[in-house]
């Protein structure tokens, strides 16, 4: 058949011109006449920006650099006969597999995401088990109870107890504070400071040392309050994580324990 039409003829031209340059659109430069597809850096920006990176001009540029780099290096290795060998086999074996389970538990994360209702969920227990009073205290650590003794004579006498506890507490994180140990719920301690210390109302310190497995203490109730808990909106980014990884982990069990396999796992 022939094109007798020459706006036919000039579309056809134009077509066939156009050819080439879209297929090179699609290719980021050729090897050894071997084209490196576009493709190829897409997806390495792809996995990058899943994994957190920032994609940026510059990087982007240093994706065409490595799948260009790499076809040069892979052109030699077949060159070489390398693909031939056993133990490329084997590791190509174990890549097939790791791709393959990497991008089964993105399609399950992405069929089953977290909702909303879930992560409000777990924040309300979180919430309900955060709930009471929270106590702030300073305390004084020493080796033996006459050295407690004779700092507590001195805070009676008009010591201050902040200065008395960075030049003698043995707890140097608290101590280099004055021994604020911030507002904290009792059972946080062990049981012998929790008793002493919700006994004490507000500005009271201990008359008696206080002795735990760490030595002997002086304490100092600074202030009381309801415990605090940050906003939903503050820490539903780590529940809904949290809950992910809850949800993935359980998939894994599932797949596991639904294996027809006589192997006996470690775990």
């Amino acid at each position: 058949m022939s094109i007798s039409n020459p706006i036919v003829r000039l579309t056809v031209i134009a077509a066939a011109a156009l050819a080439p340059l879209a297929a090179s659109a699609q290719n980021i430069t050729t090897v050894n006449g071997k084209a490196v597809p576009k493709a190829r850096a897409d997806m390495l920006l792809n996995q990058a920006v899943r994994a957190g990176q920032q994609r940026s001009p510059e990087f982007e540029a240093r994706a065409r650099d490595e799948v260009v780099l790499r076809e040069i290096f892979a052109q030699e290795a077949e060159k070489r006969g390398i693909p031939a060998t056993a133990d490329y086999r084997s590791q190509l074996e174990l890549l097939r597999q790791t791709v393959l389970i990497r991008e089964l538990f993105e399609d399950f994360k992405k069929k089953n995401p977290v909702t909303d209702a879930e992560a409000k969920a777990e924040y309300d227990k979180f919430k309900s088990q955060a709930t009471g009073t929270e106590y702030r205290a300073r305390h004084i650590l020493v080796e033996n109870e006459d050295e407690a003794k004779k700092l507590i004579t001195q805070l009676k006498g008009g010591a201050k107890f902040e200065e008395l506890a960075k030049k003698n507490s043995k707890d140097t994180g608290s101590g280099e504070n004055g021994g604020d140990l911030d507002f904290a719920k009792p059972d946080s301690y062990v049981p012998e400071f929790s008793k002493a210390l919700t006994a004490l109302k507000k500005g009271e310190m201990t008359d008696a040392p206080v002795k735990t497995q760490f030595g002997f203490h002086i304490i100092k109730l600074e202030d009381v309050r309801e415990a605090q808990f940050p906003e939903f909106t503050a820490v539903k980014p780590q529940i809904e994580q949290r809950l992910a990884q809850m949800k993935l982990q359980k998939y894994q069990e599932d797949l596991k324990k639904a294996a027809k396999t006589d192997y006996k796992f470690a775990q």
